[in-house]
């Protein structure tokens, strides 16, 4: 087991240098100068010159690249150029948010999505099967944009159930935090789930028909438990890798609803650093997305090896 840990880590290390190389040559060969965006079209050409020197930006661009994959490896991410402060601190006094929303709206999509996936291939062909499926057509078809304002609408607007919009942090209590991310995890986990829920009907009905489960009804076991101790559980392995990238796509994906529901969250964060040219900001918060990825990627081949001794060997 202990080769095998060794071998994922060692592959995820030019992984992360292939991104990082990528995020930075994209960014710097894209359109847009930073000096230009701060100063405005009515600064001067000096001006704009002393100001890019000032950030750096006049040195070769291979030079700007030894020095921020330097920085980064020493965990420095360099500062940002609007919010003059440094990223990893922009970047982590953000995350709070995106973290909780990505978590409750992956708890959203196993609440919803798993059941319903089982369910239907359960009753491979009833109205059931047809209805849920459906429903997952439906949610996967909708915009994400378009269930928050809807949600909005019913249940901040008309019933006044919930918060409109904003956020508060975990220091001014759990439920008052909470009940300003239930919206926004149910916008996020509702197209997650309707995509989990086809998954783990394809996954289900592969089992389904297998001996084995066939030999677990023939001794007498109840429907339930054949469902979820012999079905469920062997489906659920394939499903792991799944569930890890859609939490990893919640995390960096966030961007749409924290824009709805002004959550001052990384996805926010990274659209603002966009439009305003932010470098700095910008690259911290890809890599760290592109990070996560790998982490969670990392953590999932390593269940696997837990999970099936088989995998060690491959």
């Amino acid at each position: 087991m202990f080769a095998y840990t060794v071998r994922r880590v060692l592959l995820a290390i030019p992984v992360m240098l292939i991104v990082a190389t990528g995020v930075f040559l994209l960014l710097h060969f894209a359109p847009g100068d930073p000096a230009g965006v701060i100063l405005g079209s009515d600064a001067s050409e000096q001006q704009r010159l002393d100001l890019r020197h000032q950030l750096g930006l006049d040195a070769p661009v291979p030079v700007q690249y030894v020095r921020w994959l330097g920085g980064a490896l020493r965990g420095d991410l360099g500062t940002s150029i609007f919010l003059d402060e440094p990223v990893t601190k922009a970047l982590f006094e953000r995350a709070q948010p995106t973290v909780l929303l990505g978590v409750l709206s992956l708890v959203v999509a196993l609440f919803l999505g798993i059941p319903m996936g089982m369910f239907a291939a359960y009753r491979r062909g009833s109205w059931l099967d047809l209805g849920t499926m459906g429903a997952a057509v439906v949610g996967m078809a909708t915009p994400t944009f378009v269930l928050g304002l809807l949600l909005i609408f019913v249940f901040a607007v008309k019933l006044r159930w919930l918060p409109v919009a904003g956020y508060q942090p975990l220091s001014t209590g759990v439920w008052s935090s909470l009940r300003y991310l239930i919206l926004p995890a149910i916008t996020l986990g509702a197209a997650q789930s309707a995509f989990l829920a086809r998954m783990t009907r394809s996954m289900m009905l592969e089992v389904l028909n297998q001996d084995y489960i066939r030999t677990a009804r023939a001794k007498g076991l109840v429907e339930r438990s054949v469902l979820l101790r012999h079905a469920l559980r062997n489906a659920f392995t394939p499903l792991l890798t799944i569930i890890g990238l859609m939490f990893a796509a919640l995390l960096g994906g966030t961007v749409v609803t924290e824009t709805i529901f002004n959550i001052p969250g990384m996805g926010r964060l990274l659209i603002q650093a966009v439009s305003r040219r932010d470098f700095p900001l910008v690259q911290g918060a890809v890599l760290i997305i592109a990070a996560i990825y790998v982490l969670i990627t990392l953590l999932i081949d390593l269940l696997y090896g837990f999970i099936d001794p088989r995998v060690q060997r491959t």
